[in-house]
């Protein structure tokens, strides 16, 4: 993956963890309007309602919890992976750059060797006009 692929997901990471956090923080109020014409038991209802209400309540904060920490522990595999990805991409390069420095020192030494060819070759020259007059 390159950077902005990087970015891009863990921006999508971020949002969907405040997300979670929102939801796992997310309080409610239930509202119970009652028909004061009927003789009803509002204290058993209530009572359930409210029992329904921490019911859900611990479900979706347990949901989220796990959600969390599935979603933390994912970043976490991802993070060490790429870590170790930079890591070898580190070593890669570093032996590129050695076998960089090691082709210019053959350059420079064939470079050297040319030119002493060259000169050899142009004294080589000197001498046959010498000797051929």
């Amino acid at each position: 993956m390159n950077k902005v692929e990087l970015e891009s997901h863990l921006e999508g990471l971020t949002d969907e963890i405040s997300f979670l956090r929102q939801l796992y923080f997310w309080d409610t109020s239930v509202v119970l309007s009652v028909d004061n014409s009927h003789s009803l038991d509002l204290d058993g209802i209530i009572v359930g309602v409210k029992a329904q209400y921490k019911e859900i309540a611990n479900r979706s904060r347990a949901e989220a919890e796990t959600m969390y920490q599935i979603k933390y522990e994912e970043l976490q595999t991802l993070a060490g992976k790429h870590g170790d990805d930079l890591c070898h991409m580190k070593t890669e390069i570093s032996k590129v750059n050695q076998n960089i420095s090691q082709l210019h020192a053959e350059i420079k030494g064939l470079k050297k060797q040319r030119a002493f060819l060259e000169a050899t070759i142009a004294h080589a020259e000197r001498l046959r006009s010498v000797m051929g007059s």
